[in-house]
């Protein structure tokens, strides 16, 4: 019983919440490959609630308009981003794999991880407790400083300065997020993948960047 206690505050002071179920949490950091009683649907959940907060504090606290409103959440809500507060909150230990998994945590899988922790979070204290947790580590009152990786309208500029042809993007789901791949006319330039479709996009369209002008 010791050990157990010791445990959840080590847990609650590494995530900055209490668990009332200790459960909701074991789920959360639950990969598919260890159990069916994993962190896919809270996942769902946790995506939702990260993109209406996000979104929420960024309409109140500026005055941007909704295309820059747009690539700022894209840039919260992104795979690089949860990946790197997972790290922050060194999860590493706490994520429960299968035997069949193999290799290192994937960034998917830690993006996957921190959305079902807010979900898991809003569960079990309510929106309050989730909005606390994504305030605490997200920097969203960092908003002005974040570096405009609108990668598909620069794409589109740079093409449009020195081709003429159609662009677009094909975009699909996938089992974790999405696929796109950027066309000039019928030929397939790059492909990119991501928790959302805006972010495969930005992703192909970087990729398409890269390639096309080596910058």
């Amino acid at each position: 019983m010791a050990k157990t206690a010791k445990k959840a505050n080590s847990l609650a002071n590494k995530i900055g919440y209490n668990f009332a179920d200790q459960n909701l949490f074991k789920r959360a950091v639950t990969h598919s490959s260890k159990s069916e009683e994993n962190y896919e649907r809270l996942e769902f959940l946790g995506d939702g609630i990260l993109d209406f907060v996000v979104g929420e504090y960024l309409f109140v606290h500026t005055a941007e308009k909704e295309g820059k409103l747009t690539v700022l959440r894209s840039h919260y809500v992104s795979e690089n981003n949860l990946c790197k507060i997972f790290d922050k909150l060194n999860l590493s230990d706490q994520v429960i794999l299968g035997k069949s998994y193999q290799g290192e945590i994937s960034k998917a899988i830690k993006g996957d991880i921190i959305e079902a922790i807010i979900a898991s979070i809003y569960l079990d204290g309510g929106l309050e407790e989730a909005k606390k947790f994504i305030y605490r580590n997200f920097e969203l009152e960092d908003f002005a400083n974040v570096v405009d990786d609108n990668y598909k309208s620069k794409l589109q500029e740079l093409v449009q300065s020195g081709f003429k042809c159609h662009m677009q993007y094909k975009t699909e789901p996938t089992e974790k997020g999405f696929i796109s791949t950027f066309y000039m006319d019928e030929d397939a330039i790059s492909s990119g993948q991501g928790l959302s479709k805006i972010e495969a996009e930005q992703q192909a369209a970087k990729k398409a960047i890269e390639k096309l002008f080596l910058i």
